[in-house]
């Protein structure tokens, strides 16, 4: 009993030494930000990094090091919390699109990101919003702080295990609202105490229209990831519902494989002078230069044996495989089932319940398989263990949604190959691709049928 109001003070000791560290800690990180920030419209890229083990933070003459300049993580004027999370989950180096935005995102811009698929968008606005909020010293009282949208409950989901890496040592509250879950009534209780909401714009605007004392008046940051899809038609009723709620000072920023320059676009959302940032605009290249893509002609009524062909000669491969509708991947996958080829097969469609997408996609990532599905499976996610082949059943709708993809396989590091199948009526597609900058090798075959197994080995050079 005696020592107890010894502990307490101990602790509430600690507790003042450690809020007083804290406070010195973003003291210095706004100092560092602010004076060496970069300038409007350059490119971090074209700066010549700094040295190995050159000198971090404040320097000697009381100046500070040019995180502009930054190659790795540990340049940038981050705290401490954040640091820990990612040496933790093993990120060291910058890829391009961190080193392009992040200087420009941590000083408070607005933000046009450009990249290529697999190439670290999420990162790079995952880490702004933490730090953001984490200088501003948000708490639960503070309400929501930032919104990142994704057009996908998938994407969604994946975008909040990156958060929750990132944010592992803050103290902020996060929630991932996306449609299909039953347990809405039970968020309507809790979102009120969220401070960064990751979320799809379906049911973020079911929370402002049906949540008692929901409102998002103090918004810091909102992040559109797949900005193109978000931006598009489809959601364009629901995004102009969401935004005319929000505060117009705030921070914004859109990633996508491929971006808006619209400025009709930009005026909606209230975007200031932002930074357009295309790390991969000059590239001769507009997919990853380690996927290998093929385009072949392929008969209407031949394209189903194409396929049953193709699986059968890559059993053990992981291949996904693209289909226009709900209803052809309903099809293809019972067809196909009923043939027994060899390999475990699964489909994912729009039209699924959420808790059945969710594990198909999980199975998925763990195992060699084949994935039927929809372009719900297009936009952004990551799976886990390489995706050897991308093959398009039904040609794409335009070069955007072909780029996206094909950006499921040769993610980061690794290698991977697609197919694309064309009927004779939509061989234009070639011709668009390589005006877009889009290497892809024709492949002519002649009274194509059911190909044989060594046929197609010799065609994809396996």
């Amino acid at each position: 009993m005696g020592n107890k109001p010894k502990s307490k003070s101990k602790s509430k000791a600690d507790r003042k030494e450690r809020r007083s560290a804290e406070l010195d800690e973003i003291s210095l990180l706004n100092e560092w930000i602010e004076s060496q920030k970069p300038d409007s419209g350059s490119n971090p890229l074209a700066l010549k990094p700094l040295p190995d083990n050159a000198p971090v933070g404040r320097l000697h003459d009381g100046s500070f090091s040019a995180y502009s300049a930054a190659t790795k993580f540990s340049e940038l004027p981050l705290s401490k919390k954040t640091m820990d999370a990612l040496k933790k989950a093993g990120y060291v180096k910058m890829t391009e699109i961190q080193r392009a935005s992040l200087p420009h995102a941590l000083c408070g811009r607005d933000v046009l990101g450009a990249a290529k698929t697999g190439s670290g968008k999420t990162l790079a606005f995952v880490i702004p919003v933490v730090e953001k909020l984490h200088k501003e010293r948000w708490g639960p009282e503070d309400g929501v702080g930032s919104i990142i949208i994704s057009p996908t409950r998938e994407l969604a989901g994946q975008l909040f295990d990156v958060l929750k890496t990132v944010g592992k040592f803050h103290n902020f509250s996060a929630g991932l609202l996306i449609g299909g879950r039953k347990d809405v009534e039970m968020e309507k209780e809790r979102v009120n105490e969220l401070n960064i909401l990751v979320c799809t714009p379906g049911r973020l605007l079911q929370h402002m229209d049906e949540t008692p004392n929901f409102e998002c008046s103090q918004l810091q940051i909102l992040v559109l990831d797949e900005a193109d899809r978000i931006l598009d038609v489809g959601f364009k009723k629901s995004l102009n519902a969401i935004v005319s709620q929000l505060p117009k000072h705030r921070q914004t920023m859109l990633f996508s494989a491929t971006q808006t320059k619209s400025v009709q676009d930009l005026a909606r959302l209230s975007l200031k002078d932002p930074e357009y940032i295309s790390v991969h605009e000059k590239a001769e290249s507009a997919t990853p230069s380690r996927l290998q893509q093929t385009a072949m002609t392929v008969p209407l009524d031949q394209k189903l044996d194409m396929l049953w062909s193709f699986v059968k000669a890559h059993l053990n491969s992981k291949i996904l495989v693209f289909l226009s509708t709900c209803k052809q991947v309903k099809f293809v996958y019972e067809a196909f089932k009923k043939l027994r080829p060899g390999i475990p097969l699964k489909c994912l469609h729009g039209r699924m319940k959420q808790e059945r997408r969710i594990n198909i996609y999980s199975q998925f990532c763990e195992q060699r398989s084949v994935l039927f599905c929809t372009d719900v499976a297009a936009r952004g996610l990551d799976f886990n263990k390489a995706v050897d082949w991308v093959v398009q059943a039904d040609c794409p709708d335009d070069v955007a949604s072909y780029i996206h993809r094909v950006g499921r396989t040769a993610r980061y590091l690794s290698g991977g190959r697609s197919v694309l199948f064309l009927t004779p009526s939509e061989m234009k597609m070639i011709d668009k691709l390589k005006a877009a900058k889009v290497p892809i090798q024709v492949i002519k075959v002649n009274g194509l049928f059911l190909m044989t197994e060594a046929v197609l080995l010799i065609l994809f050079a396996i």
